[in-house]
């Protein structure tokens, strides 16, 4: 991939208020801290939560490391969004399935897994939706690391 091309990355997972939103903020702090221009966006496969903020646990446990969610709403995936975007990043697998099952075969090369990038070990972001706070907690250490590393990857 020409990294040099990517102006523009969106980050999805199912209901666009826990894991892509956090992903969302934490790659925008970790690019603009890095001096990565990029627009960075989030939605999700399903519009279950259209209009939502993100979940309050999520949001606090990116606040209390720094990050913004400022005037986030959940959003469903569009089909412009294939076009408009330069990477599409899902969360997990059966995330990746469902954007590759509507996205334009010209749009292909754009998808992939968030998680493709840093050093985490594993390879999907855990849906913390129905656990504690330390899977909250666990989503924002995976970000971090993916963030970091695509954003040293895009200077």
């Amino acid at each position: 991939m020409d990294y040099k091309k990517i102006n523009s990355v969106l980050f999805v997972c199912m209901g666009n208020i826990c894991r892509s939103p956090t992903a969302e903020a934490v790659f925008k702090q970790k690019f603009a801290e890095q001096g990565v221009l990029a627009e960075i966006d989030s939605a999700g496969t399903i519009a279950y939560h259209q209009g939502e903020k993100p979940d309050p646990r999520s949001m606090a446990a990116g606040q209390a490391r720094g990050y913004s969610f400022k005037g986030h709403r959940a959003r469903q995936v569009v089909a412009a969004d294939f076009e408009r975007f330069d990477m599409i990043l899902a969360a997990d697998k059966q995330n990746l399935r469902d954007l590759s099952g509507r996205c334009p075969d010209q749009y292909q090369h754009k998808l992939g897994l968030i998680l493709q990038y840093g050093q985490t070990g594993v390879d999907e972001v855990p849906d913390p939706y129905y656990g504690g706070d330390a899977g909250f907690e666990r989503v924002l250490d995976l970000l971090e690391s993916a963030a970091e590393d695509l954003a040293s990857q895009l200077k």
